[in-house]
C-alpha cells in the first residue's frame, strides 16, 4: 500500500510508475476516497473538541443549577453526533482502504523500461555451460527411470495432476536439498522458522496476494483460509501489527515449506516433468529492513541466492526484471535462473526482490527509531532456492552415460550418496 500523503504531493509520479508496471488503476477515485476519509477525520475532530470543551465548562458549574442542566443536554447533542461521525469516519476509511488496495508499488528507478519478459535485462551469467554440463544431457522426464523416481501417475490419482510422489532416494536427495538450503541460509544469518502452511485473508492482504491473485490460491473456504503460494506470505506476516527496536534491523529469516499454486499450465516441453507443480517446496529468504538500506540489502540477498547454485555448480544467470513484467506489490525484482542442459533452457528458481514498504503498511510492520515516531520497515524475500527446477537442472546437467546422475557434493553430506540412480 502507498503513503496516502506521498500519493497526493506525487500523482504524476505514481501515474508514471504505475504506467510502467502495465496496471491500470482509478487514481481519480482513490484521491476521491482519501479526500472524504481526510474531511470525516476533520468533523470528527472539531466535534470531538468541542465536547470536551463543553465537559471541562461542565466540571466547573455547580451541579443542579440551571447552567449545568442545559449543558447537560449540550453533552448529549454533542456525544451524539461524535458517535454519528466516529462511524463516518470508520466506513470512509474502509472506502479508502479498498480502493487503496487497488494500488500497485511504484517500480524503482533503476528497474528497466519494458512490457513483457522479453525485456528483462541480463545482469550476470555464472558458469560455462560446455564444462558444466555432462555430454549424456537429456530432459529429465526422457530419463529411463524417471517415472519410478517421480510419480505423477499416482499423484494424479490420489490428488491430480501437478502433485507428483518423490520415491526412494529421489525423496532423499529432495530432503537433502531442503536441508542444504536450510543450513547455508542459518550460515548466513537467516533464523529457521517453521511456518503455518494456511494463512487467513488478513495475511494474504498484507503480502498483496489478495486482491491480486485469488485465482491462484487454494481457499479453505469453511475457514476463510488459503494455503500458501510461497511462504513469503506467513513469514512476512509473524511482525504484523508490531513495532521492531531499530537496532534489530536488518532482521532475516529462513523458512522451508510446501507451496501451492493453482496456477494453470499450458501444454508444451516448458510446463512438463518438474517444470510446473501445483504442489513443491521451497526454501523462502526473507528480511525487515531499514529504509535507508533496503536496495543494498537486496543486492545481498541476491548474492546468498546465487551462492546456492555455486556451490550445487550449476550455471545461471540473472536477470533485472522490466517495469512491465514485475509484481504488484514489487518495487525491484530480480530472477535466477539456472540452464537445464537436457531441455537447452533457462528455469526460474528464485525471484529476489525488495518491497519497499509496501507490504509493511498493510501489515502494520514498523521499526522505533532511537529519536523520533515509529517508521515502517521495507521488506524482501527471495527464493533460496525452489526445489523443483533446482532438482531438473541437477537431473539433466549431471547425467551420465550408464543413466546415473551424479549427486553435488554439496549435498552428499546428507544425501550419503555420490550417485542417484534407480
Amino acid at each position: 500500500m502507498l503513503d496516502p500523503k506521498f500519493l497526493r504531493e506525487n500523482i504524476d509520479l505514481v501515474r508514471k510508475g504505475i504506467a510502467r508496471k502495465k496496471f491500470q488503476v482509478d487514481l481519480d477515485a482513490v484521491l476521491a476516497a482519501d479526500e472524504a476519509r481526510r474531511h470525516a477525520v476533520a468533523e470528527f475532530e472539531v466535534a470531538r473538541s468541542a465536547q470536551n470543551a463543553a465537559n471541562k465548562e461542565m466540571a466547573a458549574m455547580p451541579k443542579g443549577s440551571p447552567e449545568f442542566q442545559a449543558k447537560v443536554a449540550e453533552m448529549k447533542a454533542a456525544s451524539a453526533k461524535v458517535k454519528e461521525l466516529e462511524k463516518k469516519v470508520s466506513e470512509v476509511e474502509e472506502q479508502m482502504k479498498a480502493v487503496a488496495l487497488s494500488v500497485p508499488n511504484i517500480p524503482h528507478d533503476s528497474v528497466p523500461e519494458g512490457r513483457t519478459e522479453a525485456d528483462n535485462k541480463v545482469v550476470l551469467e555464472w558458469g560455462d555451460h560446455g564444462k558444466l554440463i555432462s555430454a549424456a544431457a537429456k530432459p529429465h522426464w526422457d530419463i529411463a527411470w524417471f517415472s519410478k523416481a517421480i510419480d505423477f501417475e499416482r499423484g494424479v490419482k490420489v490428488t491430480g495432476a501437478g502433485f507428483p510422489f518423490y520415491v526412494g532416494d529421489m525423496a532423499r536427495l529432495v530432503r537433502a536439498l531442503i536441508q542444504y538450503f536450510l543450513e547455508e541460509a542459518g550460515a548466513n544469518g537467516y533464523t529457521e522458522v517453521h511456518a503455518p502452511l494456511l494463512v487467513n485473508a488478513a495475511s494474504a492482504t498484507a503480502t498483496g496476494q489478495l486482491p491480486d491473485k485469488e485465482g491462484q490460491m487454494y481457499h479453505a473456504q469453511t475457514d476463510d483460509f488459503y494455503m500458501i503460494p510461497t511462504a513469503e506470505v506467513p513469514v512476512t506476516n509473524f511482525f504484523r501489527d508490531e513495532i521492531l527496536e531499530e537496532v534489530s534491523l536488518p532482521v532475516k529469516r529462513a523458512g522451508y515449506t510446501p507451496c501451492f499454486r493453482r496456477e494453470a499450465g499450458s501444454w508444451g516441453a516448458h510446463v512438463r516433468g518438474l517444470n510446473r507443480l501445483h504442489q513443491f517446496d521451497k526454501v523462502e529468504l526473507v528480511k525487515w529492513v531499514h529504509p535507508e538500506k533496503s536496495f543494498e540489502e537486496l543486492e545481498l540477498l541476491r548474492g546468498d541466492a546465487e551462492r546456492l547454485l555455486q556451490k550445487l555448480n550449476l550455471p545461471y544467470r540473472v536477470l533485472l526484471i522490466c517495469a512491465g513484467d514485475i509484481g504488484f506489490s514489487h518495487s525491484k525484482q530480480y530472477d535466477l535462473e539456472v540452464w537445464a542442459g537436457g531441455q537447452k533452457r533457462w528455469l526460474e528458481v528464485s525471484s529476489c526482490s525488495n518491497f519497499t514498504d509496501f507490504q509493511a503498511r498493510r501489515a502494520g510492520i514498523r521499526f522505533r527509531p532511537k529519536d523520533g515516531k515509529p517508521e515502517f520497515v521495507h521488506t524482501l524475500n527471495g527464493s533460496g532456492l525452489g526445489l523443483p527446477r533446482v532438482l531438473a537442472a541437477i537431473l539433466e546437467n549431471n547425467l551420465q552415460a550408464d543413466g546415473t546422475v551424479l549427486v553435488p557434493e554439496a549435498l552428499r553430506r546428507w544425501y550419503g550418496k555420490e550417485t542417484l540412480s534407480f
